[in-house]
């Protein structure tokens, strides 16, 4: 992977922290400046119809981070396609796992996301345990 790729990769997964910190801290501020401002937002919350337009999307999140979800993000997958990435990664919340896809365009010469959509993840038993043993093995890690 040349330098640039990976620069503009590391960049891609940093909006997407800071999407979750945002979402995680309830931080509408935060939150409204990671979306794009020129391109049509587009959002789907799990269970929900399809939001369009910036005003629609900052809207649904206006209410959502009013009591705002313990959220976090992990199994980041980015891939660049010129001036758009996208990056596929599961969330964690609790009692539930999503998986979410965060399409980003530049603005500006920075990452803004023009579209997030997140979706239940089906488990077998074996993903069950896996997860739990992931789990238990980060939580020893961060003590």
């Amino acid at each position: 992977m040349s330098d640039s790729l990976r620069l503009g990769i590391n960049e891609l997964l940093r909006a997407n922290r800071e999407f979750y910190r945002a979402f995680a801290a309830g931080d509408f501020v935060a939150m409204d400046r990671i979306w794009a401002d020129h391109a049509a937002s587009l959002c789907i919350h799990p269970g929900w119809a399809l939001l369009r337009g910036r005003d629609r999307v900052m809207a649904s999140w206006r209410d959502i981070l009013r009591r705002p979800p313990q959220v976090r993000a992990r199994d980041e997958v980015a891939e660049l396609l010129g001036e758009v990435g996208v990056v596929i990664c599961t969330e964690l919340l609790p009692g539930v796992e999503l998986v979410a896809t965060n399409v980003f365009v530049r603005e500006e010469g920075r990452w803004r996301l023009l579209h997030h959509q997140a979706g239940m993840v089906a488990q077998d038993d074996d993903d069950v345990l896996e997860d739990e043993e992931r789990d238990e093995h980060e939580d020893r890690l961060l003590n």
